[in-house]
């Protein structure tokens, strides 16, 4: 999958997310690298476009130990329950060193569970997981890739 169709792909799971839980479920979506030892924001949709680079590592939280331990492929994903503010709730493995970040900026992953809806707003981000793992992210990094929203 190229960097163009997996922002394609975030944009409709994010609207769909939204759209059965009745609100916003995560106002920040980012695809990062962390290949060449470096965090790299390839693509951004949120509200602190300047700000998340800065705290990237601290805001990793409770998910930094999963996201740095090499056990998970493309489609693999995981939730931290109690990030609040800054803090990610959630990420997906895109390809080799590759992720989406997923993050509410206001509400804690606790507290989105919590809503009824929070069952079916699932459904998307799970159908992105599986479209993810049938074909991966890849970046040429030949190519100049690093665009704003």
């Amino acid at each position: 999958m190229t960097l163009d169709e997996i922002r394609e792909k975030i944009k409709g799971c994010a609207e769909e997310m939204n759209s059965r839980y009745g609100g916003v479920v995560f106002d920040e979506w980012v695809v990062v690298s962390l290949e060449r030892n470096r965090a790299r924001i390839l693509h951004y949709a949120g509200p602190r476009n300047d700000e998340f680079l800065k705290n990237f590592v601290t805001d990793l939280g409770a998910l930094r130990t999963a996201l740095l331990d090499g056990k998970y492929g493309a489609g693999d994903f995981e939730f931290a329950r109690h990030g609040i503010g800054t803090s990610h709730e959630a990420f997906l493995v895109l390809g080799p060193g590759l992720y989406l970040i997923c993050n509410n900026t206001r509400e804690s992953m606790d507290t989105i569970a919590k809503n009824t809806r929070w069952l079916g707003a699932q459904i998307p981000f799970v159908n992105l997981a599986e479209a993810v793992c049938a074909n991966p992210l890849e970046i040429s990094w030949d190519t100049k890739i690093f665009t704003k929203p």
